[in-house]
């Protein structure tokens, strides 16, 4: 047994509970930069191993209510058919190591925008507030979106994450996640990671059996990488279910960032002093624009609820006297309005 790897492994599987991806964009690299594993052993070991990790995170969030059972059906119906497809073109390209070079680039380049697009959306979401407490917009829509599938639409993009998996272990998280963000805006970063964490399963489960038919799994390998991962995959998603969407956001940005500079061959020390300098300048540059809307530079302090709902420290709803009624001025002004 590999306890180093068992450990890598922890890590990685936290990282998938908590986002829903990271698992094949991080875990391959690893197996091939740190631990010396030949590429395409490394693809069939992590995808084996990803089959049964991706399950135990699933359970959590299926057991919280956070997946979209219809998306994953239609994601489902493109991705399965598609992963299979991938490791036998994989197999008919031989060791395929330039094609797959090709589609981690490309890969890299979406995750790169991926992440400028959280950041960006962030700010966008902050500059409606601002609006909205100034007067300047309509009220935001109250209460969860109403979400309506698309299905031809998220079945291609099983059919193309599918495809990609099956090829090269990656995006069964990284890929899927940023088109189903970019298809259902409204859903919650919980959502998010739950519905992509389910359609994974029957997803990696395809490309794994295509890779124990035709690829180089190991079992040795497999067995270290499942002592680390089940665990912390497993913790990672009882976290993601409970925290806030924001957490979760910028962990996903920064799980993104550092796929991305993986898949593009960055090498390691630049990619550490790189996540390293986007965890040291991310926190106060995002706390100097948040003033400059005239918002408190921590979130917590701007959170309180509104006055219509809000409670006072004896017990009464803002707006009422403490025994529960409506003064006398504020009864009028609403009669007339």
């Amino acid at each position: 047994m590999d306890w180093g790897l068992a450990a890598a492994a922890f890590g990685v599987g936290v990282v998938v509970g908590l986002t829903g991806m990271g698992g094949g964009a991080l875990m391959t690299p690893v197996l091939v930069l740190f631990f010396g594993v030949p590429p395409l052993a490394a693809v069939s070991s992590d995808l084996v191993a990803s089959a049964v990790m991706k399950p135990v995170g699933a359970a959590v969030h299926l057991k919280r209510g956070t997946v979209h059972l219809k998306l994953v059906g239609w994601l489902c119906v493109g991705s399965i058919p598609a992963a299979f497809g991938g490791v036998l073109i994989a197999r008919a390209l031989g060791d395929g190591e330039e094609v797959q070079t090709i589609i981690q680039r490309a890969l890299g380049v979406a995750l790169l925008i991926a992440a400028t697009g959280l950041a960006v959306r962030a700010y966008i979401r902050l500059v409606e507030r601002a609006r909205k407490r100034d007067g300047l917009l309509p009220p935001l829509p109250q209460g969860r979106p109403k979400l309506t599938a698309r299905p031809l639409p998220t079945i291609l993009v099983g059919v193309l994450g599918g495809l990609v998996v099956g090829l090269t272990s990656v995006g069964s998280g990284s890929l899927i996640i940023i088109a189903l963000m970019a298809l259902y805006p409204g859903l919650k970063a919980s959502e998010l990671v739950g519905t992509d964490l389910l359609q994974a399963v029957p997803l990696v489960a395809s490309a794994a059996l295509g890779h124990l038919l035709f690829g180089e799994f190991q079992l040795n390998l497999t067995a270290a990488m499942l002592v680390g991962c089940v665990p912390g995959v497993w913790l990672g998603a009882r976290i993601s279910s409970r925290a806030p969407g924001g957490l979760i956001r910028r962990v996903l940005a920064f799980v993104l960032l550092a796929s991305a500079l993986k898949l593009l061959g960055v090498p390691n020390a630049a990619t550490g002093l790189a996540l390293l300098g986007a965890a040291l300048i991310a926190p106060p540059l995002w706390m100097l624009v948040r003033r400059r809307h005239g918002f408190p530079m921590l979130a917590r302090a701007d959170a309180a609820p509104d006055a219509t709902d809000a409670t006072d420290a004896t017990g009464a709803t803002a707006g009422t006297t403490t025994d529960g009624t409506t003064p006398p001025d504020q009864l009028e002004q609403k009669v007339q309005s």
